[in-house]
């Protein structure tokens, strides 16, 4: 196994692209140096806690050293930049020292200093003609001045952690001859590596409720602007409907290429070319513009573009392809299919509102349990929302959902069936009224009796017929007494919420006392 060394610091530019986190930067290249199976040897990283473009002596800085027992970077000595420059002193000296007994194979640089902390180090590579990678145009240059063998060197704009790492790794293993695939995922608590390709990590129903928090802050905005004297807002409501697809396509692109700040680039620029689209055309230009992101960015560094091209051609072209082939092609299509399924559902709803909100109502416990809410309601939630602000099912779902947990979890305040239940059901209680969310609140008291489970289903139909009679459209997720506002119809809305919510808190304060009283009789006997 080939032993590498890092030699660097928290640099100007590279402060504000990754280097005020050393932790996470050094973190990142640990992970690709053990994908690419390379062992690091040493580490001398001084991190500054602001630029070192604008530094001083009496800045506080750290020494991050490499400790082989913990095989982990290590803070050996905290202190003023003055004195970190001192205490780096020994390090270079013994990295110096292991470069010249053949220890090490390779060296990184990151923002590294050829004439002051890493002088001998740097010195001792050049002499023995290691291969050498790094970023930092300026420091990059001075070291080439040293007779070092540099196989690649980039600047730092544009660049991030990962697409550092990935760079430095890539044309080290290429020098030797290395099997590398780059690890485009997270490391997991030291547990190991997640990876994938762009493919297994598409997952609809993660991006849609990643892309959630958006939602809701449309329907706040909708909600402020019924407001007298904040009427304005309305505008602000149309201009976030049609920022929705580029949330959608941003959320998409992240989760799908999982290369930070260049997915979210790559994402925004596939997004507003797919606006036209709807969600469903954000949906897919974002996926198209992970993926795209993915392939290129791995074919860049596979050809040694330099770091920062890496990003622009990963992030800027990635995103302009995928969201030109949705404008000029899909998007009609993705705004077809969202119209559809929403015609669909209004017709369905137009015929019996009643029957539907009944039906609707009675099978949203069985489909949150089933798995079937996350994977196809809320996704039909967010597109009818799309257009309104607001949604049949979202009221549903605030209705037969959070309000009857509201219902169950207060019956279980005011008379608990034992001692600890109480303690159990007020903190569910306060985050279903306070929040409007956190419906599992209920499922213990809803396994622990099959009697409170019917209640629960019961109540969600009282609450879906409501909405369905009184044509209401709503969402969750917001608190319960802001609601209504959001709705079509506030009164309507109240009166549907508080019906599931006395229904449920009913049958359960009845259920809960009776097996009170049985227990009490048994207790005598």
């Amino acid at each position: 196994m080939k032993n590498i060394i890092i030699l660097g610091s928290s640099g100007g530019n590279l402060y504000s692209l990754g280097g005020k986190n050393p932790e996470g930067l050094l973190q990142e290249l640990l992970i690709q140096l053990e994908a690419a199976e390379l062992h690091c040897a040493g580490i001398q990283f001084i991190a500054a806690q602001t630029s070192m473009d604008h530094i001083k002596e009496s800045t506080p800085a750290s020494l991050y050293i490499w400790n082989e027992e913990e095989q982990r970077p290590v803070i050996s000595v905290e202190g003023t930049l003055e004195e970190i420059n001192q205490a780096a002193v020994a390090q270079d000296e013994r990295l110096a020292a292991m470069i010249a007994s053949g220890e090490v194979d390779g060296v990184i640089l990151m923002s590294a200093s050829p004439g002051g902390s890493n002088r001998l180090a740097i010195e001792a590579a050049a002499t023995a003609q290691l291969p050498v990678t790094g970023t930092g145009g300026t420091s990059m240059a001075a070291a080439a001045t040293k007779g070092l063998k540099v196989i690649s060197t980039s600047g730092t704009t544009g660049t991030t952690n990962r697409t550092r790492a990935v760079s430095f790794v890539t044309s080290l293993s290429k020098y030797w001859g290395l099997s590398y695939r780059p690890v485009i995922g997270k490391a997991s608590g030291g547990q190991g590596i997640q990876q994938g390709t762009g493919f297994s990590r598409i997952n609809i129903r993660g991006i849609m409720l990643a892309s959630l928090p958006g939602f809701i802050a449309m329907a706040l905005i909708l909600a402020a602007s019924q407001i007298p004297g904040l009427t304005a807002l309305s505008k602000v409501f149309d201009i976030m409907i049609a920022a929705l697809p580029v949330i959608i396509a941003v959320v998409a692109t992240k989760q799908v290429a999982e290369l930070d700040e260049v997915s979210i680039v790559a994402g925004i620029v596939a997004g507003v070319l797919s606006v036209n689209g709807g969600i469903i055309g954000g949906l897919i230009g974002g996926i198209g513009a992970g993926l795209l992101a993915n392939y290129l960015f791995r074919k860049c560094v596979e050809w040694r573009f330099p770091a920062t091209t890496v990003n622009i051609v990963a992030g800027g072209v990635s995103g302009l392809v995928a969201g030109l082939v949705v404008y000029f092609f899909i998007a009609p299509l993705a705004a077809q299919a969202g119209e559809g399924i929403r015609y669909l559902l209004e017709t369905l709803v137009a015929a019996n509102s009643a029957l539907a909100g009944l039906i609707a109502g009675l099978l949203i416990w069985p489909a949150i349990l089933g798995g079937v809410y996350h994977a196809a309601i809320l996704p039909i939630v967010l597109l009818e929302m799309e257009r309104s602000g607001n949604s049949f099912l979202g009221a549903v779902d605030m209705t037969g959902l959070v309000m009857v947990s509201a219902g169950i979890t207060l019956a279980n305040i005011i008379a608990p069936q034992d001692k600890g239940a109480a303690a159990v059901a007020a903190p569910g209680f306060l985050i279903n009224i306070g929040f409007g969310t956190f419906v599992e609140a209920a499922y213990p008291f809803m396994f622990a009796s099959k009697w409170v489970f019917g209640g629960a289903i019961v109540s969600a139909g009282l609450g879906g017929l409501l909405v369905g009679v009184l044509n209401v459209r709503g969402i969750a997720y917001v608190p319960a007494f802001a609601a209504p506002f959001s709705s079509n119809h506030i009164a309507g809305f109240a009166i549907a919420m508080l019906g599931s919510l006395t229904c449920s808190f009913v049958i359960t304060l009845i259920i809960n006392l009776i097996f009170k009283n049985r227990k009490k009789k048994e207790a005598i006997v």
